[in-house]
């Protein structure tokens, strides 16, 4: 009954690609589509994408993962923590995105629609 968003914006907090999930499922689940064409030098996250195999792949591509360690780490992986408060981008994105009643209250009724409305809206973003 409820909707997870997993979204990627650039540098600048720009929309570049999302990710419907359900809600009941973990943030990880919709990463590997999301970042399949990836090519950064950084990937900001937050604690929930704190994963060996998320590390290793980005490791692979020399892309720089600036994601916090999970409390319950044995071995807490280390963070540039002044990169890290860029981060504040995807979060004023989402901010933007639920100015739309619509997305806020899931309106639509069927995930192709809801998913349309999202682009809309972040390609309302993307032009302003």
């Amino acid at each position: 009954m409820t909707t997870k968003i997993v979204a990627l914006t650039d540098a600048l907090g720009n929309p570049v690609d999302f990710r419907l999930l359900p809600g009941q499922a973990h943030d990880l689940r919709g990463v590997p589509d999301l970042l399949a064409d990836l090519a950064a030098g950084y990937l900001l996250a937050d604690r929930a994408f704190d994963a060996d195999w998320l590390r290793s792949d980005l490791a692979e591509r020399d892309i720089v993962p600036v994601i916090p360690p999970r409390s319950n780490r044995r071995f807490p992986a280390e963070f540039d923590r002044e990169t890290y408060k860029w981060r504040h981008l995807i979060e004023n994105f989402f901010g933007k995105l639920k100015e739309n009643r619509g997305i806020a209250m899931r309106s639509c009724k069927t995930d192709h629609s809801f998913i349309a409305f999202i682009a809309l809206a972040a390609t309302i973003i993307l032009t302003k």
